[in-house]
């Protein structure tokens, strides 16, 4: 894996292509070695309790929902409780099941003065293969990085 300052500007270059206002996008691999190579990374994962609970979760990873399960209602704490978990001036690394939550938490991180915040790729389940199963072909689980059962 490439060191941290190339991981950090290929992200941001991918960032400027897709026209994103925070910081970049990130692989999970590059997402795991910011976190390996970066003191005091954090990776949110924004995803709801029931998919932390059936589907598993990142060692170590900071769990605050975006929007809540059943019915996806958005959370109106979410960046309350960010703020109160994560000073402004960390780099955050957001990630859902797929990478579109973890998207729109950048853009709110962004928004809330988090000027370090990147969405990580693919998320932790990633694409359905063609038996229509997530975690096989992209995300997290599929690329083999750390993860437990919830």
């Amino acid at each position: 894996m490439s060191d941290l300052a190339s991981i950090l500007a290929q992200a941001a270059e991918r960032g400027r292509q897709q026209g994103l206002p925070y910081s970049g996008a990130l692989t999970p691999t590059e997402a795991q070695a910011v976190r390996e190579q970066q003191p005091g990374a954090v990776l949110v994962d924004v995803r709801s309790a029931a998919e932390w609970q059936f589907v598993g979760v990142v060692p170590d990873a900071l769990r605050i929902e975006l929007r809540t399960y059943p019915g996806m209602q958005p959370n109106p704490n979410f960046i309350a409780q960010l703020s109160a978990a994560v000073p402004p001036e960390t780099t955050v690394l957001f990630m859902c099941r797929s990478g579109a939550r973890s998207d729109e938490a950048a853009r709110l991180a962004q928004a809330a003065g988090y000027e370090r915040a990147y969405n990580v790729l693919e998320g932790f389940e990633g694409d359905k293969d063609e038996h229509g199963h997530r975690g096989t072909v992209s995300g997290w689980k599929a690329h083999d990085l750390p993860w437990q059962q919830g």
